[in-house]
């Protein structure tokens, strides 16, 4: 029996395009910032076509693994940037707005809510990185430790912790995304009217207020805002600041229903909800205007 022609490997430049899409969403569930993992995703890129750029250089039997692995542990040494980053950094931090584009985008089941990125904040680059790998991805434990040349003990040891830390700090439940969408839209027209008793009928006697401006553009202070009383007077004063020209756009951030808030075309902030079980009130309301982190969003 001959044997069939030899198929050659694809070329580097076809094999990274076609992992792009998994190592973005990898790294920038790692990081939190759109800015760090193009760059992550750049030094991956570089690293990969040097290794082919050998003549000699042995066939890559797996080039999904190889990549994820190179784009994972410059995402890790990445992270240490960032943190010194974060030592300086004004008021409260969060991620970069990640906007889906289409309604296919806005429902990938590897997209991590505003809520819970705020969480993965807290914990360990180490724990983090197998928590995402693992929780959100699928990885075993064993392909993990492979990535990280670890070994399967600590690794295991690593995502029990990670998991623990999530579970105490943000109980597992996704609203119904209609449900979602009407109380973000009910939100909005209370906040854009000022309207006190609207906005106290809607939020959580615990609701928490985070803005980040960082130190570019208006926020609500330093630190979080909590209680109920306290937010809804805070947003109703807001509201009565004048906006030219503004308006209202509603799309999915970080797979979630939120609100795009531009002046013109130009937007100045991107506000995501946080809904409480069984109520469905807002529980915790998240605004990005640093405009560094709203300048990649079409």
């Amino acid at each position: 029996m001959t044997e069939g022609p030899l198929i050659p490997p694809a070329p580097p430049t076809e094999v990274y395009v076609e992992h792009r899409e998994l190592l973005f969403s990898l790294v920038y569930n790692m990081l939190g910032s759109v800015a760090d993992t193009d760059d992550v995703l750049q030094e991956t890129w570089l690293a990969w076509s040097r290794r082919n750029e050998f003549p000699d250089a042995q066939p890559i039997e797996s080039p999904r693994a190889y990549l994820v692995r190179i784009a994972v542990n410059k995402a890790l040494a990445r992270k240490d940037l960032i943190s010194r980053r974060r030592e300086t950094y004004f008021g409260p931090w969060l991620p970069e707005p990640l906007v889906s584009t289409d309604e296919a985008d806005a429902d990938r089941s590897d997209s991590v809510s505003m809520a819970l990125m705020v969480v993965l904040e807290t914990l360990t680059p180490l724990e983090r990185t197998v928590f995402v790998l693992h929780e959100v991805f699928g990885y075993a434990h064993t392909e993990t430790a492979r990535i990280l040349g670890r070994s399967p003990s600590a690794v295991r040891q690593l995502a029990h912790r990670a998991r623990e830390h999530v579970q105490a700090r943000r109980p597992r439940y996704r609203p119904d995304p209609q449900i979602w969408q009407q109380v973000t839209e009910r939100f909005m027209a209370a906040n854009a009217g000022g309207d006190l008793e609207a906005l106290l009928e809607i939020l959580a006697e615990d609701v928490t207020l985070l803005a980040d401006g960082g130190g570019k553009a208006p926020a609500a202070g330093r630190r979080p805002v909590h209680g109920r009383e306290k937010v809804a007077r805070l947003l109703a004063v807001r509201s009565g600041r004048q906006i030219p020209d503004a308006r209202i756009q509603y799309r999915r951030v970080n797979g979630d229903p939120s609100a795009l808030l531009f002046s013109g075309d130009v937007l100045f902030a991107v506000l995501v909800l946080e809904l409480a079980p069984e109520t469905d009130e807002v529980a915790s309301i998240y605004i990005v205007t640093n405009p560094e982190k709203l300048a990649r969003i079409a």
